[in-house]
């Protein structure tokens, strides 16, 4: 462009000689008037003559001035003109080239588009619920094809609303509302038309659909069928269709989803049924959701008052399948604890913490809950309960609601108002019997605290005749231990002696029937008993921290620093031990560690009132 535009300027070449051909006339006729005007002076004639060439050559100067005046505008008018069909044609090509990049964006998106719906489709597990059939007399009376198809969907989502659970849920639709009405050039096609192709050629798409027929009694029958669905029947009264639905929305479910469907049912406190269910579909279930199944299989076996014994393999047997099904380890820790065997559970949870690559690691936290509780790691134990709750419709994927447990652990953490708190906002069931049993033992957990020994009682007594039924029972394992205390505060050592024994061998009833052995007196039997808490669980703290504190109680506060130092160890995020530890520092003058240790346990129990007291006692007396 520069080049062309100095060409421009210049004129070319030719225009350039002859401007340099004339420059040199110019200067020739210039230095002969000179000499003319010299000799002008000597001579009157040439005086004349000189006087004529001189205006000759002002004319010509003038006639050159106007040509080259006029030249200089014609050339300007050129520039000007080349200058505008520059702008022109360089808009022009912008214009083509945004054409360009808009035409490629639009082949690029519509093969993003492509490779979308061909993705959509080798992944589809969607239920598309097609239309039914119908008779018009039943479409007359508002009962046609899409009416019912529509009934069975809203009936499906349902379901699977009210299943609390980490299985991958299908998407649920109908076929009638999904088209895209943009044809595909030349084909008549769709894109509606092209996403269906694709899922029904490449995908795995459950298509349902059947009809509803009214039979000669003047009832209605209901079937329903789809791919792999065997068509089933359900026959009611004329105005039973909703509880047909249900029935077959059901049935579809459990057909197309059979781990979820158990979940369901045992989310639904349906026990007995999840059991037969399950006994029935684990043969023909994908390899892929047997562990699943094989879970809440297990977990309604144990609601419907099986012995570990029986459950405990169902759970084994889905690691088995699946070595990284994280909820099957917290089963298992569970069962084993059932059994008696905690420190088994904990070396569960240790493997479980491996194989997760540690933690936090590729295990949900809420699947640690059993350890945690095991371990007495409150904050971590409530914060996933809180996570897992609030994922999940503020109750949980555990059996037993969130809410009273995120309260256990708020007891265990000192804070009775947030544990009414969490109590008074549970939700759940109503028919569920863990929200109404864990309730009681919370109060009376809180009353045992305060030192309420009757009103301790009493809650403990009510959630003793709770725990009776296994569905609580299977899912709180050692808790009737906690009885003993409540009872022994109350003045009722029988009763406190009952629940011991009825409690069974468990970490927590030997470390309390050593509180009430050394209560009673009996020092030498309360340290049998502790030594029989550690011994069983060696790598659990609760043994090691009650102990401890009954050394500081008899004045060997060598001996308790060493069993609370051990219970620290064993359980790095209970406060109570660290609490306790520095109890003892305090009682032997050493203020600043008191205070640290106290520091150290109000990070992990904020709100006990206790703990705040004991700090500030410490640090008044190192000032």
């Amino acid at each position: 462009m520069a080049e062309g535009l100095l060409g421009g300027l210049l004129g070319g070449e030719e225009e350039r000689a002859e401007a340099e051909a004339a420059a040199e006339r110019a200067t020739a006729e210039a230095f002969a008037a000179v000499i003319a005007a010299d000799q002008a002076k000597q001579d009157p004639g040439v005086a004349r003559a000189t006087e004529r060439f001189l205006d000759r050559q002002t004319s010509l100067l003038k006639a050159q001035e106007d040509e080259l005046n006029e030249q200089s505008e014609l050339r300007l008018s050129q520039l000007r003109s080349a200058f505008r069909e520059g702008e022109l044609r360089r808009f022009g090509l912008r214009i083509r080239n945004g054409m360009q990049v808009l035409s490629a964006l639009l082949f690029v998106l519509i093969g993003v588009g492509l490779c979308v719906m061909v993705y959509d489709a080798f992944s589809a597990r969607s239920v598309v619920v097609e239309s039914f059939d119908s008779p018009p007399a039943l479409a007359a009376r508002g009962l046609s094809g899409k009416v019912v198809a529509g009934g069975l969907l809203d009936e499906l989502t349902r379901l699977q609303a009210a299943t609390r659970g980490d299985g991958a849920k299908r998407h649920l639709s109908n076929a009638w509302t999904s088209d895209i009405r943009v044809e595909v050039p030349e084909t008549g096609l769709s894109l509606g038309d092209l996403d269906r192709m694709l899922k029904a050629r490449f995908g795995h798409e459950l298509h349902i659909g059947g009809d509803l027929v009214q039979t000669d009694a003047g009832g209605l029958a209901l079937t329903v069928r789809g791919d792999g669905v065997a068509p089933k029947v359900f026959s009611g009264g004329a105005s039973d269709l909703d509880k047909l639905t249900t029935q077959a929305a059901e049935y579809i479910y459990g057909q197309s989803e059979p781990g979820l469907f158990e979940t369901y049912l045992v989310n639904a406190g349906r026990n007995a049924e999840a059991v037969a269910f399950g006994k029935a579909a684990y043969a023909t279930t994908k390899a892929e959701d047997r562990p699943a199944l094989l879970n809440d299989w297990a977990n309604a076996l144990g609601s419907t008052g099986a012995p570990p014994q029986a459950t405990l393999p169902l759970y084994r047997e889905a690691l088995k399948q699946k070595p990284d099904d994280w909820a099957a380890y917290n089963n298992v820790i569970n069962d084993q604890w059932l059994l008696g065997d905690e420190e088994g559970g904990w070396r569960t949870g240790e493997v479980m913490r491996r194989a997760a690559g540690g933690r936090p690691g590729r295990a949900p936290e809420a699947d640690y809950e059993n350890l945690d509780v095991l371990t007495w790691d409150q904050q971590a134990w409530r914060a996933s309960a809180l996570a897992d709750a609030a994922a999940n419709q503020g109750v949980g994927t555990a059996i037993s609601a969130a809410g009273p447990g995120i309260a256990d652990a708020d007891v265990r953490l000192h804070d009775a108002a947030d544990a009414e708190f969490q109590l008074q906002t549970a939700q759940g069931d109503a028919k569920d019997p863990t929200i109404a049993a864990m309730t009681r033992f919370i109060h009376g957990r809180i009353a045992t605290e305060a030192g309420d020994g009757a009103r301790a009682a009493a809650e403990m007594e009510a959630f003793a005749a709770a725990y009776a039924d296994p569905q609580v029972s299977s899912q709180y394992p050692g808790y009737l231990c906690w009885v003993a205390p409540a009872e022994e505060l109350a003045g009722h050592p029988d009763k406190a002696d009952a629940a011991l024994k009825a409690g069974g061998h468990f970490v927590d009833c030997y470390r309390f029937r050593g509180d009430i052995l050394d209560h009673r007196g009996d020092w030498a039997g309360a340290q049998q008993a502790y030594a029989q808490a550690v011994a069983i669980a060696p790598d659990l703290p609760a043994g090691y921290y009650s102990w401890g504190v009954a050394l500081a109680r008899h004045g060997d506060l060598a001996g308790a620093i060493a069993k609370l130092t051990a219970a620290n160890q064993r359980g790095p995020h209970w406060a109570d031990p660290l609490k306790a530890w520095g109890d003892v520092l305090a009682r032997q003058g050493r203020w600043t560690e008191a205070v640290a240790k106290y520091d150290a346990a109000l990070k992990l129990a904020p709100a006990w009132v206790e703990l705040h007291q004991a700090r500030g006692a410490a640090a008044a007396h190192r000032r």
